[in-house]
């Protein structure tokens, strides 16, 4: 009887993992989407809402209390994801982790002036193919352009 070796890095190599959702705000203008971006708080990097899950929702609904807190977007967001990407976020206190956001179409209803994150945060709109020059995550920026691709 054979077995399989897995191996199996020392604990210090190990990275935690985080599992986050992320909404993907859109609008339609002159039949063309547009998302909407927002900057981090720290570094001021171009990213999309996102943020950890939130005990007692999905998924999707815990992307659309993000793009409420940190963007002050109100919309309708779909249960469906349209994509994953990585990234690797440094932590002060705690070091790495590696986070696994799922994202979630969300088509921007309104926005608010006033919001939970308003002083800490920039928003803007960009078109599908800028957003992706914006960002600095290729797996978001391949994602955005694969959007770009079938919108047309």
């Amino acid at each position: 009887m054979s077995r399989l070796w897995r191996y199996q890095p020392p604990e210090s190599d190990r990275i935690p993992v985080l599992q986050q959702s992320a909404a993907l705000c859109y609008r339609l203008r002159a039949g063309a989407p547009e998302v909407l971006l927002i900057t981090t708080r720290r570094s001021g990097r171009w990213i999309i809402p996102k943020g950890g899950l939130i005990k007692g929702m999905s998924s999707s609904e815990a992307a659309r209390q993000e793009a409420w807190e940190e963007a002050g977007v109100r919309g309708v967001c779909s249960a469906e994801m349209i994509g994953r990407y990585t990234h690797i976020k440094q932590r002060r206190k705690k070091g790495a982790v590696l986070c696994l956001v799922d994202v979630f179409p969300l088509i921007v209803v309104s926005l608010s002036e006033r919001y939970p994150e308003c002083g800490d945060r920039e928003r803007a709109w960009f078109s599908m193919q800028e957003a992706a020059a914006r960002v600095d995550q290729p797996e978001l920026a391949q994602m955005l352009r694969q959007v770009a691709t079938q919108s047309h």
